[in-house]
């Protein structure tokens, strides 16, 4: 028991404090907000663009212009904004944590 709560601690420590609360699956991403969601990196699309996938659906996640800090699988949290134009849905990331707890922040310029 002792350990199981050593572990929950350090998660939470890990994280940055937007990523404790308010996760929002991918599915209910709107457009024109701030959003973090959690899921795997299922696809790479681009240098600076990939496919996040949680239970509820998958939506592209742009980190330009940056090259894409992660692997397919890997399980990351990302904060950003949902693009608000027409088309499909697009997060521009702010920052992702990595699955061992790296956070990676972006210079965005859009």
């Amino acid at each position: 028991m002792r350990h199981l709560f050593l572990t929950a601690a350090i998660t939470l420590v890990a994280l940055p404090a937007y990523a404790q609360k308010d996760m929002t699956p991918v599915s209910k991403a709107e457009r024109g907000t701030m959003v973090t969601v959690q899921g795997q990196v299922a696809r790479i699309l681009d240098e600076d663009t990939f496919r996040l996938s949680d239970s509820s659906g998958n939506i592209r996640v742009y980190v330009g212009p940056n090259l894409v800090p992660a692997e397919v699988g890997e399980t990351v949290t990302v904060h950003g904004f949902v693009d608000d134009d027409p088309g499909p849905r697009e997060i521009y990331a702010r920052t992702m944590t990595r699955a061992d707890g790296t956070l990676v922040t972006f210079d965005y310029r859009y």
